[in-house]
């Protein structure tokens, strides 16, 4: 009903009327994602009559209505079929300026025309095989590039670049041919990873270190969600440069490294709109080459510097494990180095780990992504093993009870997911330098033992990635301990008492006698024991 109504007010209204309607129709169909097929037909020709409509010389105020509801309309895509021609396309790119006779982004009683015109385009796109055809004979990637350089400097139209990356991103999804037009003919590396440097308002203070303003305010909701629709469609774009990628290339992957550093340290509006950005950031750093990752830890600056001495002479000098991380003023510091955004990075992980569920998807990036970073880069590594597995003092428990990092991966280590206990026994590995026996001083032989046998380490030794030769140093405490650990468990063990010592010297004659009788008539009834071994 609502359908007829609105499509003979449409085909015969003018442009207050149709503006009225449309208006009804869209409040009370906002939140419709699913529709009758019954008035399917009355939904395919209202969605033509709105088309018709948008061609004419309408109110700006009767465009953003007709846009309003083709984007729910758009949400059906069995609607979208009869619709989805070039022309009606090429209606919605007028719209939303990505004509390339449209030269600036002056008019703001335009820009909610844009922003649901691109809204269209995204629920078209995403809904409709014809339009993602289409998107690439009419090169829509060139012209949403060319929008977005037109709105990279600009403060009020946070929205427009929202949806016009979002709609960069399910291109780049949906087509992976338009990756590398992003990548090698549009320069999307360098623009994409401007736009992120203009939402965090990102000040360098060297070639790929910023200012943080840790008392500055959290990012606001636009320049989130403008951050996190780049930081998505910058993922697709490099997809596959960890596996190869031009030397000429390492600057600009280090500045966008540099940039997602920045990323890490700043916060949303909102702790779970914080969790997301970091997500997206993690899986963009996931595909780096690690060779650039050096740019997340930076030397500290001489105030910085001299700050760490005199928190290292305020240490007393038994801390000896303590003194090799400090922090001053917010900052983590480890060897001179600042490790901010590797600790940011490290209780990312805890935090998935204590979600419990979606491990594959939420916990292996950032796993994976801190075994290859502790793989190359030896200061990250030093760093996440004086965090994640410090010296051991206390073994009477197992590795696998407690609530540190350490006891919550070496859980992981026996999960029923194999792609997770794989990376989480990875992770530890390497921080043991891939060397057996440090592996298993922490875990235990029980928990390493499917790592061990995937590599063919169960009799010992090491990896085949090379490392320091730093030797790790025990406790007082462990050392004392040593001669009791379980090495199966790996905690310590009361010596189990011997049951020969409360024996009277008969009793303990007896049951010598009765060991002689056994084996007496094990020698005599029993087949051979070379026999039975095949000698």
């Amino acid at each position: 009903m609502d359908e007829e109504r609105a499509l003979y007010i449409v085909r015969a209204g003018e442009a207050g009327a149709i503006e009225r309607v449309l208006r009804d129709y869209s409040d009370k169909h906002r939140a419709t994602f699913k529709f009758e097929s019954t008035d399917e037909d009355k939904r395919k020709k209202l969605c033509e009559g709105i088309f018709k409509v948008l061609v004419k010389d309408i109110p700006t105020t009767c465009q953003v209505s007709c846009l309003e509801v083709l984007r729910i309309l758009s949400r059906d895509k069995k609607v979208l079929v009869p619709v989805t021609t070039k022309e009606n396309m090429q209606i919605l790119l007028r719209l939303a300026k990505l004509n390339e006779s449209d030269d600036s982004l002056e008019k703001v009683s335009e820009f909610p025309v844009i922003v649901e015109s691109l809204k269209c385009l995204c629920n078209i796109v995403f809904n409709s095989q014809m339009a993602q055809q289409l998107s690439l004979e009419l090169n829509l990637a060139a012209k949403l590039c060319n929008l977005l350089r037109k709105c990279k400097d600009r403060k009020f139209i946070s929205d427009i670049k929202c949806f016009d990356l979002r709609l960069l991103f399910l291109l780049s999804l949906l087509h992976t041919d338009i990756r590398s037009q992003l990548r090698y003919e549009l320069q999307g590396l360098a623009l994409l990873t401007q736009i992120l440097e203009s939402a965090f308002s990102i000040k360098w203070t060297d070639e790929y270190e910023s200012a943080i303003d840790r008392n500055g305010p959290p990012l606001s909701p636009q320049e989130t969600d403008c951050a996190i629709e780049a930081l998505k469609a910058l993922f697709n774009v490099t997809v596959d440069s960890w596996k190869a990628h031009k030397e000429s290339d390492s600057h600009q992957f280090r500045v966008m490294a540099a940039v997602l550093r920045h990323c890490l340290l700043i916060v949303g509006p909102t702790e779970d709109k914080t969790e997301e950005l970091h997500s997206n950031a993690v899986n963009l750093l996931s595909n780096v080459p690690v060779s650039c990752l050096d740019v997340l830890i930076c030397p500290l600056t001489h105030e910085e510097t001299a700050q760490e001495a005199t928190t290292l002479d305020e240490l007393p000098n038994d801390k000896t494990a303590e003194k090799e991380t400090v922090l001053k003023n917010n900052t983590m510091v480890y060897n001179g180095m600042n490790m901010e955004a590797i600790h940011v990075l490290l209780n990312f992980m805890e935090k998935r780990i204590d979600k419990g569920s979606s491990y594959r998807e939420g916990l292996t990036p950032v796993l994976s992504l801190l075994t290859e970073c502790s793989r190359a880069h030896r200061n990250i590594r030093k760093f996440l093993k004086d965090q994640v597995l410090p010296p051991l003092r206390d073994v009477t428990n197992r590795p696998e009870v407690g609530s540190t990092v350490r006891n919550k991966l070496v859980r992981l280590m026996t999960h029923v997911d194999l792609g997770v206990k794989q990376i989480a026994a990875e992770f530890l590995f390497v921080l043991c330098k891939e060397r057996v026996d440090s592996l298993l001083k922490y875990t235990g032989y029980g928990n390493a033992a499917g790592l061990l046998a995937a590599r063919g380490l169960l009799a010992g030794g090491r990896g085949d990635n090379w490392y320091s030769e730093d030797e790790d140093t025990d406790t007082e405490e462990y050392k004392n301990a040593k001669p009791n650990i379980n090495l199966i468990t790996g905690h310590l063990e009361e010596p189990m008492p011997n049951p020969i010592d409360e024996m009277t010297e008969e009793q303990k004659e007896y049951e010598a006698m009765k060991l002689v009788n056994m084996l007496d008539k094990l020698s005599r009834y029993c087949i051979p024991i070379h026999f039975l071994l095949g000698f």
